[in-house]
């Protein structure tokens, strides 16, 4: 990629100057767009913090503009943007952009995969980040996870599931591999933006959606269609978010200012995740006295679901490289961790009472 200079005092789209002035008049001012609303929770208000953080701990040598999901590019093409150097920064989710590398899935969530935590051990320790990076070097872009949902809820349905037979021909909002795995048990998956989820289960054309939980399901009014929501997400436990850098306005970012970028988004995700953790958990109180229903998949269900991931996860094994090299990673990790949980997690929470 033709490299393009980015350190610029109001550079937005198509703005350039040469970066030794900017970087002599101690100001950089970018634009970065989210794939989520500005003012949704925790997905909204995590880019919104990196950019605070970014600022504050620059002494407003760097200026982030956040613009939400539409208002400079459109939810799902925010990768696109950045790649290109219409700007040099966004903030999404990484399976929005797995069009370009089936892998980019584990580094958001898959059915039965990593928790939170897990998550980011395999990152930080694991050798998750070294993959990320390689992977995104091809698009000439740097990576940095900022942040998590925590363990989703599984959709709100119009209709009770009791059977496997009650899934078959159901419209459904359901984003990443847990769409393909919700395919292979006769679900019409359709992948949309979240601020579309609500008019679409209004006006018919859904059936159920699955969005995040309790936080963000509340503040989006999804339970105003339906009361019946089922817990928990086995098609995504969990969600990472992500900043990411067009690899040439990284580079021209002084060692500090990328350590600062680095740490601020550490402290975002810190603050996201304990966001969802709490606010989840007034949510479901909230929405559970005014009559919501917090409902089990039967059995069948869950089994039927456990069998079409493992399917979908050896397509894409013998499809992608890049998804076998995350699956070699991973997979001895989450073995390890599986004997871990089990005997500390397991043991202790039903316990706690």
């Amino acid at each position: 990629m033709k490299r393009r200079t980015f350190l610029a005092s109001g550079a937005g789209i198509g703005a350039a100057t040469l970066a030794a002035p900017a970087v002599a008049q101690g100001r950089i001012e970018w634009n970065m767009p989210s794939s989520f609303p500005k003012a949704a929770p925790g997905v909204g208000t995590n880019s919104a913090r990196f950019a605070e953080l970014v600022e504050k701990m620059s002494d407003g040598r760097m200026v982030l503009t956040v613009y939400g999901a539409g208002e400079l590019v459109p939810p799902f093409a925010v990768e696109d943007a950045v790649q290109q150097g219409n700007v040099p920064i966004g903030h999404n989710t990484p399976y929005y952009a797995a069009s370009k590398s089936a892998a980019l899935h584990w580094y958001t969530g898959v059915p039965f995969g990593m928790t939170v935590w897990e998550h980011q051990a395999w990152l930080r320790w694991g050798g998750g980040q070294e993959i990320w990076d390689d992977i995104y070097a091809e698009r000439n872009l740097k990576p940095i996870y900022s942040g998590n949902s925590g363990v989703q809820a599984g959709g709100w349905f119009k209709d009770r599931i009791e059977s496997l037979e009650d899934l078959q021909g159901l419209n459904m909002r359901i984003a990443g591999l847990g769409g393909e795995m919700m395919r292979k048990l006769g679900v019409n998956a359709v992948l949309m933006p979240a601020t579309e989820i609500f008019q679409a289960l209004q006006s018919g054309a859904l059936d159920a959606a699955e969005w995040v939980g309790p936080l963000l399901d509340q503040a989006f009014g999804l339970q105003r269609i339906t009361n019946l929501c089922y817990t928990p997400a086995y098609a995504e436990p969990s969600a990472a978010l992500a900043v990411v850098f067009n690899q040439d306005a990284w580079d021209e970012l002084s060692p500090d200012l990328q350590a600062i970028c680095e740490a601020a988004a550490m402290q975002a995700a810190m603050e996201t995740n304990a966001q969802f953790d709490y606010f989840n958990v007034i949510a479901m109180d909230q929405l559970a006295e005014a009559g919501v229903e917090f409902l089990a998949f039967p059995d069948d269900v869950v089994s039927a679901m456990r069998d079409a991931w493992d399917e979908v996860k050896e397509e894409q094994r013998a499809a992608s490289d890049d998804v076998a090299r995350v699956l070699e990673s991973i997979e001895p990790f989450l073995e390890k961790a599986q004997a871990y949980n089990s005997a500390f997690l397991e043991r202790y929470m039903p316990a706690r009472g």
